[in-house]
């Protein structure tokens, strides 16, 4: 996948991932950065494949000054009839995420939306939304489990994968 920062995930077929928030390749809301309120925007998808048992949404910063990136915020089991996340889904209390779902600790181990917050000087980074359509209903993941961990077990159930890429700078 061209648009994906780690070429070692395996090649699956695509769908719609859109957000009324921003546009492919553009700027993240203000409100959506660390320092402007940690809010997720609304994330909407569809064409997802026949067999589809759940979905993983992830947010992914391929430009973290570290040599694995930094992951956002992830939340799995998803529901299968579940075709969108409303804005603010990753505050710390959940209570917008659907029925079922799982909120992940990201990298500041919070399992909540942590927003875009390149460093100072750093550039522009670029925010990897993504939906994984997967082939079971739950991916029984330990409650503490890392973004490394999740990863590799996504790529071992994902049927399809809709990514959007937004960006900030300082």
């Amino acid at each position: 996948m061209s648009n994906h920062p780690n070429w070692r995930l395996p090649e699956v077929p695509t769908f719609t991932l859109e957000s009324p928030d921003f546009a492919e390749g553009e700027k993240l809301p203000d409100w959506a950065r660390a320092d402007g309120g940690n809010r997720i925007p609304t994330l909407r998808w569809s064409g997802a494949p026949e067999g589809t048992k759940s979905f993983a949404v992830t947010l992914f910063d391929p430009d973290a000054p570290t040599v694995s990136g930094f992951w956002h915020w992830a939340v799995i089991d998803i529901p299968a009839n579940v075709t969108s996340l409303p804005a603010d889904a990753g505050s710390e209390d959940g209570s917008k995420l659907p029925a079922g779902a799982v909120a992940m600790p990201n990298d500041a181990h919070l399992k909540r939306f942590i927003g875009a917050a390149p460093p100072k000087g750093a550039g522009k980074h670029r925010y990897y939304f993504a939906v994984h359509a997967l082939d079971v209903p739950t991916l029984d993941l330990p409650k503490d489990a890392s973004g490394a961990v999740l990863g590799f077990t996504l790529s071992q159930h994902t049927l399809a994968r809709a990514i959007l890429v937004a960006f900030s700078e300082t």
